[in-house]
């Protein structure tokens, strides 16, 4: 239970964020960057971009630019508890992809960020958090996901 609740607040953080861009901009289309993590070099984010791409369509959205990433796993060693090394993926600040859709939206290129989910920026809670709020104060964009952190319940 712990878990939804801390993915609903992550989600109500991003989408406050999303509501500040909105109130701005006096009805016009939001410009978004398609921005995704592929697994290998030799992978493409072509099927990637498709599905962005639909949801940008769907929802009015025009995509300013593709951007994307290599995850490179790196290699960290948590002590004391263990000595054992776990592989985490390279924060979204040391990706070059990254560092350009930041650029862009500095720059006013665009109004936000269009991802898959959450895990394309990251799988740490406070780290994703620092995201948006990075994205949100200092470049007055946003981010969307087109799998929510916390996925609507059946009925």
């Amino acid at each position: 239970m712990k878990r939804q609740s801390r993915a609903g607040q992550l989600r109500g953080f991003r989408e406050h964020f999303y509501r500040q861009v909105v109130d701005a901009q006096a009805n016009q289309p939001l410009r978004v960057l398609a921005y995704s993590l592929i697994p290998s070099p030799r992978a493409r984010p072509d099927e990637d971009w498709g599905t962005l791409q639909a949801e940008a369509d769907q929802l009015g959205y025009a995509i300013a630019a593709r951007l994307h990433d290599v995850a490179v796993p790196v290699t960290t060693t948590y002590l004391p508890a263990s000595s054992a090394s776990q592989g985490v993926y390279t924060p979204p600040w040391d990706r070059p992809g990254w560092r350009e859709a930041e650029r862009q939206l500095r720059a006013g290129l665009a109004d936000g960020v269009l991802v898959l989910d959450r895990h394309t920026i990251s799988s740490d809670d406070d780290e994703y958090r620092a995201v948006i709020k990075h994205l949100g104060e200092h470049c007055r964009a946003f981010l969307h996901l087109v799998i929510s952190e916390e996925p609507v319940a059946p009925t």
